[in-house]
């Protein structure tokens, strides 16, 4: 198809509209999905390459030790890939390994989405509010994603989102934090075939579905986990989790984690999280924190509508 045509845009938005709605090109790629300022298109025996104009290289901030983002009223993050709004959990991007994401979809209906997959390590999906019809390769037909149920997209996986409730909100991680969208233009879903044990870059496509699930002890009295089946999945790659306490006023003694990434997400309640040698940080609906590894740390108060997901990557 020879070399790529560069074009720089104001709007990335409006040029792909231009392109493929009144030139009759397709979209093959774009990234980032939170933000996106590249996309590539191809039809008529070119490849155009739209960049948005004005953007400076990505600079990732130092990694802070506790990273923790806020909820806000005024903060209905920033437009993203298919019309989504994308509020950014972990500013860092933990120097580039991971991007935390509160999606929102505010109106009801059909999602203006195509059948997609990424180049990731690694990326879930939990639905926090509302509901949103998806479909995946080789998994069936179209299902319902409701609260408190999650959805592992191995890599390369084949997707599409169909429609959502309004107000919808899912949260989203996935690593690495910079990775391209990749279009399907030729594969329908949903696919005749059905393999739930297909591997697709050596994990397994995982549906968590909240209600009717067991709860057990979590690391200590007066709260409970709900597994996902993330761990076994991904190889113990990632585990998602959704803790919840027993009794008002619950704490943990001091503990401690290793690993890569250490995420909580606050869906409801409150309380607060004790690090050694560091202030307390308090946490309410629709927070979140990353926490230090090889520190002991501890929740301290928790109210008894305490519902949090725990997302902790070897």
């Amino acid at each position: 198809m020879g070399h790529d045509v560069v074009l720089g845009c104001d709007d990335l938005d409006e040029a792909i509209e231009l392109f493929t709605s009144g030139l009759g090109l397709r979209l093959d790629m774009i990234t980032p999905a939170d933000d996106p300022r590249l996309a590539v298109l191809s039809g008529h025996g070119r490849r155009i390459r739209l960049e948005r104009r004005g953007d400076r290289p990505v600079v990732m901030p130092d990694v802070p030790e506790i990273e923790l983002t806020r909820a806000a009223a005024d903060d209905v993050g920033g437009v993203g890939r298919a019309g989504m709004r994308y509020r950014d959990l972990l500013p860092s991007r933990r120097g580039g390994r991971f991007i935390a994401s509160h999606i929102t979809i505010p109106g009801a209906g059909p999602v203006p989405d195509y059948v997609h997959h990424h180049d990731v390590r690694l990326q879930f999906i939990y639905c926090l509010r509302g509901w949103v019809r998806v479909v995946y390769e080789d998994q069936g037909p179209p299902f319902l994603l409701g609260a408190g149920d999650c959805v592992l997209q191995p890599p390369g996986i084949r997707h599409r989102v169909l429609e959502s409730s309004a107000g919808l909100e899912v949260l989203e991680v996935t690593g690495p934090a910079e990775h391209p969208t990749h279009v399907d233009h030729d594969l329908a879903l949903p696919t005749s075939s059905v393999d739930r044990d297909r591997l697709f870059g050596q994990q397994r496509f995982v549906r968590h579905r909240a209600g009717g699930a067991a709860w057990v002890p979590w690391r200590a009295v007066g709260f409970e986990a709900c597994e996902t089946g993330i761990g076994g999945a991904t190889s113990g790659v990632v585990d998602v989790r959704t803790v919840r306490t027993l009794t008002a006023g619950a704490s943990t003694p001091a503990m401690r984690h290793d690993g890569e990434l250490l995420f909580w997400f606050i869906v409801a309640g409150s309380g607060t999280v004790r690090v050694d040698g560091r202030a307390d940080v308090v946490l309410g609906r629709d927070d979140a924190v990353a926490l230090p590894a090889g520190v002991d740390l501890a929740l301290v108060g928790w109210s008894e509508d305490l519902r949090l997901v725990e997302v902790a990557v070897a």
